[in-house]
């Protein structure tokens, strides 16, 4: 066969190659051009209390989506369960322990901790918030200016919210005011923060404007009464997790408007756990797991997933800064202990339960939150997650948990199923209930979450149980001095030694008869001098002469 015979048998060959290698090309330079990032990030939302996790009576769409169309992560945690602490873990990867002062609430926040929003800042993205950034706290200042740890605040656009309790925050008007403001093509890292469901609620909301009923609560946690008080408490709480979430539905339709959608990686989750008793500001399963759904079509393989993984919220930096092709080294930010996700996002081969190399475990802890302890002091604790049980080693356990009975119980929110759980001790009914939300801890605490995910039975104290604790501790232990842990050399007291910008000596005002603001409590939160709410129904029946 002569050459120019081959020539036309070969154009169709030649053709082909040639469009799969501009397909290729295409490929390439899509998967190439770094996506750009939607975090959003509620106030105060436990696991699993969200529609795509089976909950009937929270009606979450947008959340939903982002988990049907990407991934829904089973147990993902916050380190620590207290807003500007679980904040700071997010934005530089670290465990709070590490963080200095920032571990602690309402803290100034050390300059020497980038977050990755300002490293991705300095690496060509576009970055901005709207509603609440990181905090409460102080920032710092840069060069004469206060810091941006999340951004510029794109906070201008207000609306008329469903309650007099939900922020007049336009969420998803000024995601898109910051969407009309970008210059170019630059990618962008936005920052939803919302107030809600944070308190205070306006009670009754959930069934008069939500269309709820107390009855679609399939269960209560057995830590709280369930009664018609508390179930209602649960339903205004719902009806504030939806809110948040039509937000983030108006905020994927202006992103789908903007022809964005699918080149942003959607992060949806919250900062700690949801403002009741035993959850928000505690070390247990419903203070610190949290919900988390991930959406990226071009990096997420083999979307509608449900990762059973461990994910602690000191991987989000490192995953943001993976995505977007910068190197720790070049971010500026200290060293990480996160790593990224971006190997689950590449499985796809993943089986039910099969986890990652080294994501079979999760550290979580605590410091100082609200005050209302002698000398403004903390109640440390660190706690590790593995093969099913929780472990916590409470350092102080002489110390008040959640602050002093009569400074109000402080570090937990005021609210109606406070207010009961507080009543019915005082009247001598359900003393258990109020020493598993209020009281005292031992040293040692052990739960098998397989059997209790409530946390109700301590099993520290058990013989059959005394090596799966012993391994823990250990486990604990040394995972923390590797990371540098004060609490692991003797040097724990720093901690309680980092100033309060708020309500610093708080308990010694308040013995002394000063008025001091706590408006996050209830005035009837407050135990009355010379009530022992650890023998109620002696100090009744001690002080009803006295009432007489």
């Amino acid at each position: 066969m002569s050459r120019n015979n081959l020539i036309p048998m070969a154009r169709p060959l030649l053709l082909t190659l040639l469009f799969a290698f501009v397909a290729a090309a295409s490929a390439f330079g899509a998967a190439a051009k770094r996506p750009n990032i939607l975090f959003a990030i509620a106030d105060d939302q436990s696991f699993p209390y969200a529609s795509a996790y089976g909950t009937t009576w929270v009606k979450t769409p947008a959340f939903d989506r982002v988990a049907r169309e990407g991934l829904l992560f089973m147990r993902a945690y916050t380190p620590n369960a207290k807003c500007a602490p679980s904040r700071a873990c997010i934005l530089t990867g670290r465990n709070s322990w590490q963080l200095e002062e920032a571990a602690n609430h309402v803290n100034n926040f050390p300059a020497k901790f980038r977050g990755f929003m300002e490293a991705l800042a300095a690496n060509g993205y576009a970055i901005g918030f709207t509603g609440k950034g990181w905090g409460p706290g102080n920032p710092g200042v840069i060069e004469g200016k206060p810091r941006q740890l999340t951004g510029p605040a794109f906070s201008q656009q207000k609306t008329k919210p469903p309650t007099s309790a939900i922020a007049n925050v336009d969420y998803a008007a000024n995601f898109e005011a910051f969407l009309q403001q970008r210059r170019g093509n630059d990618p962008f890292c936005f920052w939803f923060g919302g107030f809600e469901p944070h308190r205070r609620y306006e009670y009754g909301s959930g069934v008069k404007l939500g269309g709820k009923d107390p009855r679609q609560i399939e269960r209560v946690p057995a830590f709280w009464p369930d009664n018609e008080t508390v179930r209602n408490d649960l339903l205004d709480y719902a009806f504030e997790v939806e809110y948040f979430d039509s937000h983030l539905g108006r905020i994927i339709a202006a992103l789908e408007k903007a022809g964005e959608l699918d080149h942003t990686l959607i992060v949806v989750t919250a900062d700690n756990g949801m403002p009741f008793p035993r959850s928000k500001g505690t070390t247990y399963e419903i203070s610190n797991h949290m919900p988390l759904a991930m959406r990226w079509p071009g990096g997420i393989a083999k979307p509608g997933r449900r990762v059973d993984d461990y994910v602690s919220f000191i991987d989000f930096a490192p995953t943001f800064l993976d995505v977007a092709g910068v190197t720790e080294q070049k971010s500026g930010m200290q060293s990480i202990t996160g790593r990224s996700l971006a190997p689950i996002f590449r499985d796809t081969t993943p089986a039910p339960g099969r986890l990652q190399p080294g994501r079979d475990v999760l550290l979580i802890g605590q410091e100082r939150h609200d005050t209302g302890r002698p000398n403004d002091v903390g109640y440390p604790v660190r706690g590790i997650y593995r093969d099913g049980f929780l472990y916590l080693h409470n350092f102080e356990p002489t110390r008040w948990p959640m602050c002093d009975p009569i400074t109000g119980y402080l570090n937990s929110d005021g609210s109606p199923t406070k207010t009961l759980i507080l009543a019915e001790n005082r009247m001598a009914m359900n003393h258990w209930r109020w020493e598993l939300n209020f009281g005292r801890h031992p040293r040692e605490e052990l739960y098998d979450l397989r059997k209790d995910g409530d946390c109700i039975t301590n099993l520290a104290a058990d013989p059959r149980h005394n090596e799966q604790r012993e391994r823990m501790q250990q486990e604990l232990f040394a995972a923390l001095k590797a990371q540098d842990d004060p609490r692991m050399f003797g040097r724990g007291e720093i901690f309680d030694r980092y100033p309060h910008l708020a309500n610093a000596h708080f308990y010694e005002s308040y013995m002394k008869g000063e008025k001091q603001r706590a408006g996050w409590v209830e005035d009837t939160d407050f135990e009355k001098p010379g009530f022992d709410p650890e023998r109620p129904a002696e100090s009744a029946a001690r002080m009803l002469p006295m009432i007489r």
